[in-house]
This record gives structure tokens, C-alpha cells and sequence, in this order.
């Protein structure tokens, strides 16, 4: 509750950002979905065998869902330059395929929950980066501030409520 209380201050209730909100709630909870389906997947499989069938079924229906990109914008073109390939390849391999099994082990030791509540940082960082590379930092007030504090107290309450959680359940050895 706080984290949806944070975001909606950042945003200012301003009703111009209603469809993006809105896609980025269906965003947060396929993302949670996610997490916790593959929190019980990896207790069985191997991470890399899940996220190869991951990204094998991503790419077949990408690969199904392009004619219907190309009917509906005939202008734009699809093949990358040798150097755009290359770095797509680094992109996909290093930021892409790698994170996710990564992520896929830490679901052995960390709770879905947790994860999840680590990924309501992830507005933030883009804010962040808007500022820095993109000079957006002019419009921001003091709600968004609040908005930001109310996004990080929730993920650092979840934190110690875990880790409490953690070592009540288990019993320390001296």
C-alpha cells in the first residue's frame, strides 16, 4: 500500500498519466506472477532450463505477433545494423539471460514477496536516470519526494520484517 500511495504521489494524480499507471499496475502483476510461478519451478528445474523455455516461448510469440506489427506500422524497419546487432547480442546475453537465471537461483533463498517488493524500486532508478541523462529533474515537487520516501520505506520495512522473520524461524547457534 505504501509503495501504490508512493507512485501515485510521484505522479500527482495527474489524470495525463492514467493509461501509463495503468499499464505499469498489469505490468507489476504479471511480474509477480512471474516471480511467484518461478519460485516454484526452480525448486524442481534447473534455472537455466526454465529460462531457456522462458525466452524460447517470448521469441515464438514475438516471432507470431511481428506480422501484426508490420500491418499496423508498414514504415519502420526492422533489420539492425551489424554494430546494433552486436550490441543487442552483448544486451541479450549479458542483461537479459544472465540476470534472469541469476534471478531465477536467488527465488531458491529469497521469498517471491521479498523480490517483488524489490522490483517497486525499479520506477525509481528510471526516474533517476531521466534526470541525470535527460535533464527531467525541473518539474519535480514536493510530492514527488514524499512519493519517493514512501516507495523506499516499503521496501526497506519488507527487508527487516524478512530478516526478523528469518531469525525467529531460525535458531541462532553460538
Amino acid at each position: 500500500m505504501l509503495t501504490l500511495l508512493g507512485i501515485s504521489l510521484i505522479f500527482h494524480f495527474d489524470s495525463s498519466y492514467q493509461l501509463g499507471i495503468l499499464l505499469g499496475v498489469i505490468s507489476s502483476a504479471f511480474a509477480a506472477l512471474y516471480t511467484i510461478y518461478n519460485e516454484r519451478l526452480v525448486q524442481f528445474y534447473d534455472s537455466k532450463l526454465i529460462n531457456f523455455y522462458q525466452m524460447l516461448g517470448g521469441t515464438l510469440v514475438l516471432g507470431f505477433a511481428l506480422p501484426f506489427y508490420f500491418y499496423n506500422f508498414p514504415d519502420q524497419t526492422f533489420i539492425p545494423s551489424l554494430t546494433d546487432t552486436f550490441y543487442l547480442l552483448i544486451l541479450a546475453s549479458c542483461c537479459t539471460v544472465a540476470l534472469y537465471v541469476m534471478f531465477a537461483e536467488s527465488l531458491k533463498k529469497i521469498p517471491a514477496f521479498t523480490i517483488n517488493l524489490t522490483f517497486n524500486l525499479e520506477p525509481i532508478y528510471s526516474i533517476i536516470l531521466a534526470f541525470l541523462f535527460f535533464n527531467e529533474g525541473q518539474s519535480v515537487n514536493f510530492s514527488f519526494y514524499i512519493g519517493i520516501s514512501l516507495v523506499m520505506t516499503s521496501v526497506l520495512l519488507q527487508s527487516i520484517i524478512s530478516i526478523r522473520k528469518k531469525n525467529t524461524v531460525e535458531p541462532q547457534t553460538s
